[in-house]
């Protein structure tokens, strides 16, 4: 990564064990597309009305050459699977990209005309 991750919590204190998490993620990105140019992660505890317990939004920007990838819409009441489905999220998008700047896309076969 061209440029160090950014970690940012709001609304809530920064905890070192989901920093460590983010980070070990975040490494584990990096086998699928080495030239990722910069990470930014938000951990956000939302101020959402619900019965029961404030869910913790988690945000993904990362930049690539020509490209920029956001994982935004993961939302769950325990941090660590709010990060591990935002994480998870950001893994399926990295992939496709890769798959078509590869050009490793699915070719649907034309189709012939029957005979007459």
């Amino acid at each position: 990564m061209q440029q160090p991750l950014l970690i940012t919590f709001h609304g809530l204190a920064r905890s070192d064990a989901v920093e460590a998490d983010v980070r070990r993620r975040c490494e584990h990105l990096e086998r699928f597309a080495s030239d990722i140019m910069s990470c930014r992660v938000v951990v956000d505890l939302l101020q959402a009305h619900q019965q029961q317990g404030r869910p913790f939004g988690v945000r993904i920007d990362l930049t690539l050459p020509g490209r920029e990838l956001v994982a935004n819409r993961v939302q769950h009441e325990d941090v660590y699977i709010a990060v591990r489905d935002a994480f998870e999220d950001m893994q399926r998008q990295l992939e496709d990209w890769v798959r078509r700047r590869r050009g490793d896309e699915k070719q649907h076969a034309t189709r012939t005309p029957l005979p007459e």
